[in-house]
Order: structure tokens, then sequence, then C-alpha cells
């Protein structure tokens, strides 16, 4: 799950902001930093898990693909057709949600 602080740090980078054991009700502001409702950090926490969530399919094939010689030794060994063959297995293993 994505913390406390780096959902206020999404919504203000600049925060000065100390947060004890990722709780939302254990905030200290620093330097004249405002505020941001509890809401508003919940609602941009929530909003970032989603995104995570969202984006699994590219962190899997990011993981399944093979390291950029190992490609390029495909590509000399099998031409680009078998290139693309290698490379649409593993996208259609992990596909867009």
């Amino acid at each position: 799950m994505t913390d406390i602080l780096k959902s206020i740090l999404a919504i203000n980078p600049n925060a000065k902001v100390v947060v004890r054991g990722n709780d939302i009700t254990q905030i200290e502001w620093h330097n004249g930093t405002t505020p941001i409702a509890e809401a508003d950090i919940l609602a941009k926490q929530k909003e970032l898990v989603t995104a995570y969530d969202k984006a699994k399919y590219q962190r899997d094939r990011a993981e399944a693909y093979p390291s950029i010689g190992e490609q390029l030794d495909d590509l000399y060994h099998n031409g680009i057709d078998g290139w693309k063959t290698s490379i649409k297995a593993i996208k259609d293993k992990y596909p867009k949600v």
C-alpha cells in the first residue's frame, strides 16, 4: 500500500512533514507547510494505489523481457519477425488492463 508520506508529497512535493507510524493522525507539519486535509491525503493515497495496481502488467513485462543483449542476439539469429514473435509472447502473457 502507498504510504501516507508518499501521498502527501504527491500533493505537495515541497511539504516539510513527518509522519509517525504511517498513521494519518500522526502528521507533523514543519517550516510553515500548509496542512493538507486528511480526506485529501486519503483520496490521493487511493488514487496512487489504483495507478500502481493498473500498471502491474508493465512491471511483469519488464521482468519477463530478455536483456537487450539477448534481444539483439534474437534479432541477429531470427530476424525482426522472430524477435517480434518472442516479444509478442510476453505481451500476450501480460496484456494491458
